[in-house]
């Protein structure tokens, strides 16, 4: 198993001081969210809420997920990082795959693209992209990120996205792996179907390994049963090294952490108390999960 720190509305000048205490910790990488922007009405309903509420405000920082890999990439040497997950419904893929090739190359090959869709009808609508048919232009621009991604002279001519022959440089250094987050049957079908793993929002270890088992039948079904394939998680209801270990029997091969918030600390905290909480996470967990 290994470990991911997630730096979800941290305030951006911590940004490089929690990447290195990671990296210095042991953790494999890390987990960076997205979110457009904050509208004052939504009109559907969060997600992966219980009541469907947003559980941050208008001042709550987001910092652009590539922007702030680029930036960490610069302050550390090994560590990781992929989003969890960037909402690809919204944006141009063209132009994506311009900023992921430039971050791919800038780490040194240490970036993963986690994609969603996006949940937000006013982040499609405000952004210039349909609501409609959502599914089938999110499928569509996954295509034509993995084409340009690749390095080669492409093109493409779809129902969404058509371009004639282009090609993108410098090309990431290695392949760049692609996530798929969401809990639906949809999305799970999806991550069997085209991703190397699958990225979890907030579940409890049940709705984990019910989710996990789903996926290995999936996978099973293409062919895909013994190939490379990530289980990334949050799990909300098993912590410490017994609940961690549970979390690996259950298939989790990343957890995602915040290791701060188990000493009582706010998203908000200061920099010390975080850092002082990554590494006694690395001293009393990572070091000693596969004893």
């Amino acid at each position: 198993m290994r470990f991911s720190l997630s730096i979800a509305m941290s305030p951006l000048d911590q940004l490089g001081g929690l990447a290195r205490a990671a990296e210095e910790a042991g953790f494999s990488s890390i987990v960076l969210p997205d979110s457009l922007f904050y509208s004052e009405k939504v009109s559907a309903d969060y997600p992966y809420t219980p009541d469907g509420s947003r559980f941050w405000d208008e001042n709550t920082p987001w910092a652009d997920p590539l922007v702030a890999t680029a930036s960490m990439g610069a302050a550390t040497e090994r560590i990781r990082f992929y989003t969890s997950v960037l909402k690809l419904g919204s944006r141009n893929p063209v132009l994506l795959a311009r900023q992921v090739n430039s971050v791919a190359a800038l780490t040194g090959g240490r970036f993963g693209l986690g994609l969603g869709i996006g949940w937000s009808p006013e982040e499609f609508e405000w952004c210039g992209a349909p609501y409609a048919r959502r599914g089938k232009r999110f499928d569509e621009a996954i295509e034509v990120l993995r084409l340009i991604l690749s390095g080669d002279m492409v093109e493409f001519h779809g129902e969404f996205f058509d371009f004639d022959k282009l090609k993108m440089s410098p090309a990431p250094p290695s392949r760049v792996p692609f996530y798929i987050g969401g809990h639906t049957d949809v999305a799970l079908r999806r991550a069997a179907r085209v991703a190397d793993g699958w990225s979890s929002a907030m579940m409890t270890l049940d709705q984990l390994r019910e989710t996990i088992g789903k996926l290995k039948g999936l996978l099973a079904e293409r062919g895909r049963a013994d190939d490379p394939f990530e289980f990334q998680a949050v799990c909300v209801d098993r912590f410490g090294l017994d609940g961690f270990r549970e979390q690996a029997e259950a298939g989790v091969t990343d957890a995602i952490t915040m290791p701060w918030v188990f000493e009582g600390h706010g998203f908000d905290a200061d920099l010390g108390p975080k850092v002082d909480a990554i590494r006694k996470f690395g001293d009393e967990i990572i070091a000693k999960i596969e004893e």
